[in-house]
């Protein structure tokens, strides 16, 4: 009797397992994954972003599940491969991407970025050129603002430095802050919030032009309508009491300052980036 009551129990958790898996779609709940650029630990990602996709997935009756990449390498691998339907990157960009087809639908309030080269305030190190065969850490081999524009301008100035990565933007920045590295090249937002999250005083040895902070965009698979409810919910965000305490709060936790939210945007409002790969010297940016 104990072992058919087993059974039974078994049956019972198996059966509702399945109408768990089945459920949204007899609801019809459409589910679409979101993968942000790797720039923090995970567990900062999910502080950020699980409640604002919660907001926007609520209100636009269009679910977004948050897909953490555990390296900077693997999330640009996925967005290489399409396995993302929403993506918050610039790797999208890349022309090993390009046949994805995702487009531009937003972007963020904040300012525009740039790629820094850094080092401690009180280094030995005063400019880029102090570095030929230094050891210079980078976030990822993938990384556009924290990797390929710093190695595009060393090597158009002959410099040759040895690079170590970090993992993600922080993990990197963590390493200079122990000393472990005597310069990083790093995301210049990213970089000012952990500096003042951790109140490390830095130099800036280089920086390259501006561009557009990390754009949302989407997998031509995902349907117009379900793009179109995403785009007016997050635009609309930081006009909508609740949207805009979410935003707040969720900047609390890396640090992020105003101004918060999204706006419309669209592909050629970044065609800088693809600019930049047309005329890159370092052909690892491909």
């Amino acid at each position: 009797m104990a072992g058919a009551g087993r059974l039974r129990r078994t049956a019972q958790l198996g059966l509702a397992l399945l109408v768990i898996t089945v459920a949204p779609m007899v609801r019809g709940e459409e589910v679409y994954s979101f993968g942000p650029a790797t720039q923090r630990s995970p567990m900062l990602q999910a502080q950020h972003w699980n409640p604002i996709l919660d907001y926007v997935s609520r209100r636009a009756g269009v679910k977004l599940v948050l897909k953490v990449a555990a390296t900077g390498d693997q999330s640009s691998d996925a967005t290489v491969r399409g396995d993302y339907d929403f993506v918050y990157n610039n790797h999208q960009f890349k022309p090993s991407a390009a046949a994805q087809g995702y487009y531009v639908i937003l972007r963020p309030r904040t300012p525009d970025i740039a790629g820094q080269i850094v080092t401690l305030e009180d280094s030995p190190i005063r400019n880029i050129s102090d570095l030929q065969g230094h050891t210079v850490g980078f976030a990822n081999p993938q990384g556009f603002t924290g990797y390929t524009v710093q190695m595009d301008q060393l090597m158009r100035e002959k410099i040759t430095v040895q690079p170590v990565f970090g993992g993600s933007q922080e993990g990197i920045m963590g390493q200079l802050k122990a000393g472990s590295v005597i310069a990083a090249g790093v995301n210049s937002s990213v970089m000012r919030e952990y500096a003042a999250r951790e109140n490390l005083r830095y130099r800036v040895l280089w920086q390259s032009p501006a561009y557009h902070d990390l754009a949302i965009s989407v997998h031509p698979r995902v349907p117009k309508a379900a793009v179109m409810a995403i785009r007016r919910v997050f635009a609309e965000m930081a006009d909508d009491p609740e949207g805009a305490r979410v935003l707040e709060a969720s900047a609390k936790a890396i640090n992020q300052k105003p101004p918060f939210g999204f706006l419309t945007a669209e592909q050629r409002d970044y065609q800088s980036y693809l600019d930049f790969y047309r005329h890159s010297v370092f052909k690892g940016a491909q």
